[in-house]
C-alpha cells in the first residue's frame, strides 16, 4: 500500500479500537465511561435499596451516587434491569434487561476493530483489501452498538420524566460518545485502505518495463554504423 494511505489508516484504526475498547469495559469497572446518565436535581430517589441523586448505565452495570457522591455499582451481568421509584414511592419505572442485553455488542465490534488493525500493517494487496472490508464491517456492527445506547438513552428519559415531582435531567455518557467517534474513525479507516489499495495497484500496473526502441530486422544486426 502506498506509504501516505498506510499511516492514516493504521491512525485512524488505533484511535477507533482504543474508543472501543474502553468502551467496552465500561461500568462497573471504568466509572468515568458510561452510556446514559440521570441526575435528580431536587431530591432523592429510591432504588429499592438505597437513596440516590443519580444514575448511570453502562455496559455491564448501572451504578448509584448517593447526596455525598459515593458511588456504588450493581453486580456485573449481562442483560441488567432496575426499578426507580420517586421518594414518596408513589409512582415506580423499571428498566427492563432487554433495553441493556444489546449493549453487549460493543466487545464484538471491538473484537472485529481489532481485526482490522492487525492486517493494516501488512503491504499484500489482497491482505489490505480484506483489513478495507473488515474496517467496513467494524464500522457497521459499531453503528449497531450506537442504535443500542440511543435507544437506552431515550427509553431512560421517557421513563424517568414519567415519575412524578421530580426534576431528572437525562443526558448521554462518555461511551455513548466515543461509540459515534469510533465509528466515524471506522469509516475513514476503510476508505483511506481502500484508496490505499487502489493506488498500490495503479503503480503496479505502470511498472512494467518497456522497449525503448523497435525491434531491428535480423538482417540490421550485421549492417555497419
Amino acid at each position: 500500500m502506498s506509504r501516505a494511505f498506510c499511516i492514516p489508516g493504521i491512525f485512524f484504526l488505533t484511535a477507533a479500537l482504543v474508543l472501543s475498547f474502553l468502551t467496552s469495559i465500561s461500568l462497573p469497572y471504568l466509572t468515568a465511561i458510561d452510556i446514559a446518565r440521570t441526575h435528580f436535581g431536587n431530591g432523592v430517589i429510591e432504588t429499592g435499596q438505597q437513596g440516590m441523586v443519580e444514575l448511570r448505565f453502562g455496559v455491564w452495570a448501572p451504578c448509584y451516587y448517593d447526596q455525598e457522591e459515593q458511588r456504588t455499582c450493581a453486580k456485573a451481568g449481562h442483560g441488567y434491569k432496575i426499578g426507580i421509584s420517586n421518594e414518596d414511592k408513589t409512582a415506580n419505572v423499571l428498566i427492563g434487561s432487554s433495553w441493556t442485553r444489546g449493549l453487549a455488542i460493543h466487545p464484538v465490534a471491538t473484537g472485529v476493530t481489532f481485526l482490522a488493525f492487525a492486517m493494516s500493517f501488512s503491504q499484500h494487496v489482497t491482505v489490505t483489501l480484506v483489513a478495507s472490508l473488515t474496517s467496513f464491517l467494524a464500522a457497521f456492527i459499531t453503528l449497531i452498538a450506537f442504535a443500542v445506547d440511543i435507544a437506552l438513552f431515550a427509553y431512560l428519559k421517557h421513563q424517568v420524566n414519567k415519575l412524578p415531582k421530580i426534576e431528572a435531567k437525562t443526558s448521554p455518557g462518555a461511551g455513548f460518545w466515543m461509540t459515534l467517534a469510533s465509528f466515524i474513525l471506522l469509516l475513514l479507516a476503510g476508505c483511506t485502505i481502500c484508496f490505499g489499495r487502489r493506488k498500490q495497484r495503479m503503480s503496479g500496473a505502470t511498472s512494467y518495463p518497456t522497449l525503448s526502441s523497435e525491434k531491428k530486422p535480423l538482417w540490421a544486426r550485421f549492417r555497419k554504423n
